[in-house]
């Protein structure tokens, strides 16, 4: 399966295990750690990504990054070169807010585009803690991706557990 130049792909794995170009973190607004991806990427990748959250906090983003969109940092100890910070959606059953979750795709791989990153690795955005159904967060995942032109020649999705790989894995066809 292919972007729009490279191809689409997905693993069963740990994100932070990833060596990529640029990780995608399913963070949290105040872009300072939490759980789930956000504390594992936190925790591997070590002090350098917290400092460079917190400068980030202190100069554009004083009131946390917005939902749906991205910024990078380093990626500290991590295999990757930088992490890209994004925020989804909590899911609502009363809104819907589908065009937040594929704006996180979209804005992330711009981000990517402008470091000249050439592989980039996703994981399930939304469908942890923030409750989004996950075959719906795969499908609005993979739509997004594929819609978005890149010169990325990987885009990777990485899912920890055999669920969340099945869902991506049945979008991918």
């Amino acid at each position: 399966m292919s972007t729009a130049k490279g191809k689409l792909t997905v693993i069963k794995g740990d994100i932070t295990d990833q060596d990529v170009d640029a990780i995608v973190n399913a963070a949290n607004s105040s872009l300072l750690g939490g759980g789930g991806v956000d504390g594992a990427i936190h925790r591997r990748g070590g002090p350098r990504i917290l400092e460079e959250c917190r400068a980030l906090r202190a100069s554009r983003y004083g009131r946390g990054l917005p939902t749906g969109q991205a910024v990078a940092t380093t990626a500290g100890d991590l295999p990757a070169r930088w992490v890209i910070h994004t925020v989804g959606p909590v899911y609502s059953r009363e809104e819907d807010r589908s065009a937040l979750l594929a704006s996180c795709y979209r804005e992330s791989l711009g981000v990517a585009e402008g470091l000249g990153a050439r592989t980039v690795a996703f994981p399930a955005i939304s469908t942890g803690v923030y409750g989004w159904p996950l075959e719906d967060g795969a499908r609005i995942a993979v739509e997004t991706v594929r819609s978005v032109a890149t010169s990325a020649e990987e885009v990777r999705f990485v899912l920890f557990d055999e669920r969340a790989y099945a869902a991506f894995a049945a979008q991918l066809g």
